[in-house]
């Protein structure tokens, strides 16, 4: 049976239990972090953390777990499980609320093996949809990885039915955000563009690690509102998350990306990532 962290003990899965009075449960006031645990070492750990207490700040998430906790409850989890390669998912809520309307914040932790995305996505490359919604730059939620996940999963389910693998988010003034669970890039001529941040999208740990690689290889990188047409219009469009690293995509609904293959930069970056999470959890070449 797998064991969990919760709020301040490895517990089994089975017997781990949160309040009814939950507010993550009742009004999905929660965050969360998805994250990539490789030769035991969590890949980027303090960015992840920085992100959700900025998150918490910004959103009135009372909490009083410091950052060494949360990552000592990371490790203990880890090793309660024997894990050492793995797909980590941290969950902080306002906590039970009290007759007195005081919050008693929740944390919990939980880890699998990791199961990388098919290695037939990331040779042929994937088609991605359109999202039927829109996302809204005046919903203070945006750009903050929220337990108010719905739309989201709406937005995702619509993608797989259309045996696509993401859809992707435009704003409700039609620029390019983001895909459900990703982070979008698109090249033109050899230059690699992103929407900004304050579109808003989620300031991704994979986004933010492609921009820094990209630099390191003088891959020319800006940050610029991007609309249908150049969507359509780019040589290479990949998506990029911790889970799937850089993962590219060759067809938009109907529509092929160049002659609908994987390009040169997306490889290149695909290679530098995967480089870069290795280094990072002290994996050498000889390993």
């Amino acid at each position: 049976m797998s064991k969990v962290f919760l709020s301040d003990a490895i517990v089994s899965a089975d017997k781990a239990k949160v309040s009814v009075r939950d507010a993550g449960f009742l009004y999905g006031m929660g965050l969360f972090e998805t994250m990539r645990a490789c030769n035991g070492t969590v890949f980027a750990l303090d960015e992840h953390i920085e992100r959700l207490f900025k998150s918490a700040e910004k959103l009135f998430i009372v909490h009083n777990f410091s950052k060494k906790f949360i990552a000592d409850a990371i490790d203990k989890t880890l090793e309660a499980n024997k894990l050492k390669d793995a797909r980590i998912r941290l969950t902080l809520t306002g906590g039970e609320v009290t007759e007195q309307e005081q919050m008693r914040p929740t944390l919990l932790v939980a880890a699998t093996e990791f199961e990388p995305y098919p290695e037939q996505y990331y040779k042929k490359g994937v088609m991605v949809v359109l999202c039927p919604y829109k996302q809204n730059a005046q919903d203070p939620t945006c750009g903050n990885k929220t337990t108010s996940y719905m739309s989201r999963m709406l937005g995702l389910n619509f993608a797989h039915h259309k045996r696509a693998a993401e859809a992707l988010w435009f704003t409700t003034d039609n620029r390019l955000a983001e895909g459900c669970v990703s982070n979008v890039f698109i090249v033109k001529d050899s230059a690699l563009f992103t929407p900004a941040v304050n579109t808003p999208v989620l300031a991704g740990v994979a986004r933010k690690t492609v921009m820094e690689l990209a630099k390191q290889s003088t891959i020319r990188c800006y940050e610029k509102d991007i609309n249908i047409n150049e969507l359509l219009d780019a040589d290479e469009v990949f998506l990029t998350n911790v889970i799937m690293q850089v993962l590219p995509v060759v067809k938009i609904e109907k529509h092929d990306i160049k002659d609908a293959k994987v390009g040169s930069i997306t490889k290149e970056l695909k290679k530098r990532f995967e480089d870069c999470v290795k280094k990072s959890c002290g994996i050498t070449n000889e390993d």
